[in-house]
C-alpha cells in the first residue's frame, strides 16, 4: 500500500479570497446587535427571535431540497444537529437578547460573552486535542484586555451588577458558556455534515424554543413598522443564513481557538458602527481598546 500523499499547502488548497473570510464573519456578525437594537423596540426578545428563527429554517429547508442535499440519516446525527441549535441559536442567542432587554447594560453582556474565547482556549485541548501556545494565550489576554477597554465606558456595575439583574447577569453567564459549547461540538461532531441542511434543522429547533418561551412569557405583540421589517430581514438572511453559515465554514478550515478570538473583534466594530449609525460616544479609552484587541487576536490566530 503506498503512502498518503501529504496535503498541499494552505496557499494552493485556498483561493486567495479566504483569506478575507475572517474579516467579513467580524463586520456581519458585529451588525447583529446593531439589527437587534433597530428591532427590539418592536417586539419582546423571544417573539422577536421566533420569528427570525422560522424565517431562516424555512429558507434553508427549501434550499436544502431544492439542491438534493443529503439529510442527517441517523438519530445521532439528527442529536447533534439539534444539541448545536439548542445551543448556538436557542441558549446564546436567546440569552443574550432576554438578558439586555430585562436592564443589563450591554456593556456589561458584550464583556462577559467576551470570555468565550478564554474558556475555548481551556477547553480545546481535552475536548478537540488542540495545543494553545503561550503565544496564542497571550493573544487570548490581551485581546480580553482590549474588549474591556472597548465595553469600559458602557458598563454599569451598579446597574449590571445588582440584586434586581442578578438573573440577567447568570444568564450572560450561560449564553457564553453555550456558545463556547456550541462551537466546540459543531468542531467534534458535525464537520462532515451538509450546512444547508444541518442548519435548516437548528433554526427549526430553535424557533420551537424561542416560540414555547414567547407563548409561556410573553404576548407575542409586535410593531410591523419598516424598521422592525428591516432588521428581521436581515437578521434572517445576513445573520441567521449567511453569518452562521460563514461560522462553520471557519471552525471547519481552522483551529477552535483561533476562530473563537474573533469574537474579540466584534465589539469594537459593533462601537464603530453604533458611532456612526447611532452616534453613539467613542472615547479615547475605547479608541486604544481596538488598538489592543487587534494585536491580541493577531497574535491568536497567526500561524
Amino acid at each position: 500500500m503506498s503512502a498518503p500523499q501529504s496535503a498541499p499547502p494552505e496557499s494552493e488548497q485556498l483561493p486567495f479570497w479566504r483569506d478575507a473570510l475572517p474579516a467579513v464573519f467580524v463586520v456581519l456578525w458585529s451588525t447583529g446587535f446593531i439589527g437587534s437594537k433597530m428591532g427590539a423596540p418592536y417586539s419582546e426578545p423571544f417573539t422577536f427571535l421566533a420569528i427570525r428563527f422560522a424565517a431562516a429554517a424555512a429558507i434553508m429547508i427549501a434550499i436544502g431540497l431544492a439542491c438534493r442535499a443529503p439529510w442527517p440519516n441517523t438519530m445521532p446525527r439528527l442529536g447533534h444537529a439539534i444539541v448545536v441549535g439548542t445551543l448556538v441559536h436557542g441558549v446564546y442567542l436567546g440569552g443574550v437578547f432576554w438578558a439586555i432587554d430585562g436592564g443589563v447594560p450591554s456593556g456589561v453582556a458584550a464583556l462577559i460573552v467576551s470570555l468565550q474565547p478564554i474558556l475555548a482556549g481551556i477547553a480545546v485541548g481535552p475536548l478537540l486535542g488542540e495545543k494553545v501556545t503561550t503565544k496564542r494565550w497571550f493573544g487570548l489576554v490581551l485581546g480580553f484586555v482590549g474588549v474591556s477597554l472597548v465595553v469600559w465606558q458602557q458598563l454599569d456595575f451598579n446597574a449590571g451588577l445588582s440584586g434586581d439583574n442578578s438573573a440577567g447577569f447568570a444568564v450572560c453567564i450561560l449564553s457564553m458558556l453555550a456558545i463556547t459549547a456550541g462551537a466546540l461540538y459543531q468542531k467534534k461532531f458535525c464537520t462532515g455534515e451538509d450546512l444547508r441542511t444541518h442548519q435548516g434543522i437548528q433554526m427549526m429547533v430553535a424557533a420551537v424554543l424561542m416560540a414555547a418561551l414567547s407563548f409561556l412569557f410573553e404576548t407575542q405583540t409586535i410593531d410591523w413598522n419598516p424598521a422592525f421589517v428591516f432588521a428581521l430581514v436581515w437578521l434572517v438572511l445576513v445573520m441567521s443564513i449567511g453569518t452562521f453559515t460563514l461560522l462553520y465554514v471557519l471552525i471547519r478550515r481552522g483551529a477552535a481557538s483561533q476562530v473563537s478570538s474573533l469574537f474579540y473583534l466584534v465589539p469594537p466594530t459593533t462601537a464603530l458602527m453604533a458611532y456612526f449609525l447611532f452616534e453613539e460616544t467613542l472615547s479615547v479609552l475605547a479608541l486604544v481598546g481596538m488598538v489592543v484587541t487587534v494585536m491580541g487576536v493577531a497574535l491568536a490566530t497567526r500561524r
